[in-house]
C-alpha cells in the first residue's frame, strides 16, 4: 500500500486531536474530489513498518494526547489496501487502548465485500458513499456531500 500524507496531530478529520492517514488508490473518481492526487494506487509512498511504528507512537504518545486515528485517501477500503490496513487497525486496537478509529470511503457499508467488513470490527465510525459535488455543503461536518452517512458501528 502506498500513502501520501501522515500528519501526526491532525484536528479537522474526525473529533479531538487524531493521528490522519491519507492512502492511495481510490477507483470512484469522484467529481469535484479535492484529493484527486490520491486516486493512483501507484502515487504517494510506500506504507513501510516504520510509518506503522510510528502511528502506534503517536497514539500513545503522553504529551499530545490524540483521541484515535482517521483513515481517508484515496480509498481504505479499496480492495489493495484492505490487507495493510486491516493489520493496522488491528495493531491499533491491540496496543492503544482507548483511541477511535474513523475511516472514510467511498463504498456504501452495504456494498462491502467479506474481506473489506472485516475491517469493520476494528474501526468506530465508517463514513461512507461517494463525493457527490451536486449535493456538496461546507456545513456538513465530517463529510463532504449530503448522501454520506456517518455510521457508528457498536462493538461488544
Amino acid at each position: 500500500m502506498n500513502y501520501h500524507r501522515y500528519y501526526p496531530v491532525d484536528v479537522v478529520n474526525g473529533p479531538g486531536t487524531r493521528c490522519s492517514l491519507f492512502v492511495a488508490g481510490c477507483i470512484h473518481q469522484c467529481r469535484g474530489c479535492y484529493n484527486k492526487s490520491t486516486w493512483s494506487l501507484n502515487s504517494g509512498v510506500p506504507f513501510t513498518q516504520d510509518v506503522e511504528d510510528k502511528i502506534i507512537a503517536d497514539l500513545q504518545d503522553t504529551e499530545i494526547k490524540r483521541q484515535g486515528l482517521s483513515l481517508s485517501g484515496g480509498d481504505p477500503l479499496h480492495p489493495k489496501n484492505v490487507p495493510v490496513i486491516l493489520k493496522l487497525v488491528k495493531r491499533v486496537k491491540n496496543e492503544c487502548h482507548q483511541k477511535d478509529i474513523w475511516l472514510w470511503t467511498g463504498y456504501k457499508i452495504d456494498q462491502l465485500t467479506l474481506q473489506q467488513r472485516q475491517v469493520l470490527d476494528y474501526i468506530d465510525v465508517l463514513v461512507d458513499g461517494k463525493f457527490v459535488q451536486d449535493l456538496a455543503d461546507p456545513n456538513l461536518i465530517w463529510r463532504g456531500s449530503s448522501n454520506q452517512v456517518i455510521h457508528h458501528l457498536n462493538h461488544k
